[in-house]
């Protein structure tokens, strides 16, 4: 309809977040960025709070500095994981950079878009700003920078599917790059960028791929991650995700890809290795303490 959802269950739900591109009218009106000119803070290091790899790095805030430039985005190579996610282009009639999301992507060039040859790479939204720049550019927006608005459709309730469909409008910081003509990029390592939006990735992060390292920085050996597909009927939300795995998630170490069908609940030292597949026995299942889970399901210990 165009008007603003009710929804008589929770008022709170009425309600979305703005996105992260809020962040700069937030800087703006807290007088953030004032005092930190004050105190002689020159850059800024922004990241998204779920990216568990972004932390401040000596190296990238000396070569920002070398560049000269207002703002500086990581980005990393893509993978067919992160085809869609996303990632800069320039404006061909600007020259400038821009971020681009799939939500923004005209349905014909969607293939396009997610293709990794011609899109090598993506946006981590790990980003560098120099203050007095950004201050400027607030000062000529009057404190609201026009970035694009992002329509994402979802469920009011976004635990119930059946609740009423609305349009959630959003802006991303990423996009500020195209706001400056000598915006830059850098290649990073994929360990600076290692989100976690769904219980697919909070899958890989809470099995043994990974350790914490002294430094408290989240460590694994190569960055590959196996392709995760956890059926959204039974582990999209996190109480049912916890639900199901009452004392750790499966050991990934072996593991190329993992397709959960159905509702399955797993013992304790589970492991799965090569294309891990579970198919959906139409009832509740069960993998007990110590199985391996391989091509052909819980595999029988002889051919272990």
């Amino acid at each position: 309809t165009g008007e603003p959802v009710s929804y008589e269950k929770d008022h709170c739900l009425e309600w979305c977040p703005l996105g992260h591109g809020d962040i700069f009218s937030t800087l703006w009106e807290s007088k953030l960025l004032q005092t930190l000119k004050e105190h002689g803070i020159e850059y800024l290091f922004i990241s998204n709070s779920d990216n568990l790899g972004a932390r401040p790095s000596r190296t990238l805030a000396q070569h920002f500095e070398n560049t000269g430039a207002p703002i500086m985005i990581e980005v990393a190579k893509r993978t067919q994981a992160d085809r869609k996610g996303g990632h800069i282009v320039r404006d061909a009639q600007t020259g400038r950079l821009m971020l681009r999301e799939m939500t923004q992507v005209h349905p014909e060039d969607c293939r396009s878009a997610q293709s990794i040859k011609k899109h090598p790479y993506f946006n981590t939204n790990n980003i560098w700003v120099r203050v007095d720049a950004l201050q400027k550019k607030l000062e000529e927006y009057n404190g609201i920078l026009p970035l694009p608005v992002i329509c994402n459709r979802k469920t009011v309730d976004p635990t119930d599917e059946t609740s009423t469909p609305v349009v959630q409008l959003e802006t991303a910081m990423g996009a500020v790059a195209s706001l400056f003509d000598d915006a830059i990029c850098v290649e990073v390592d994929r360990m600076r960028f290692l989100p976690v939006k769904t219980t697919n990735d909070l899958f890989i992060m809470r099995s043994d791929r990974f350790h914490l390292t002294d430094s408290y920085e989240m460590e694994d050996g190569n960055y590959i991650f196996p392709d995760i597909d956890l059926d959204p009927r039974y582990y999209k939300n996190i109480n049912d995700f916890n639900e199901r795995f009452p004392y750790s998630v499966p050991a990934l170490a072996a593991a190329k890809s993992v397709t959960i069908r159905g509702d399955w609940t797993f013992g304790n030292q589970v492991s799965m290795f090569s294309d891990a597949v579970l198919e959906d026995r139409g009832e509740p299942s069960y993998v007990p303490n110590g199985e391996f889970v391989g091509p052909q399901g819980i595999e029988p210990d002889s051919w272990v």
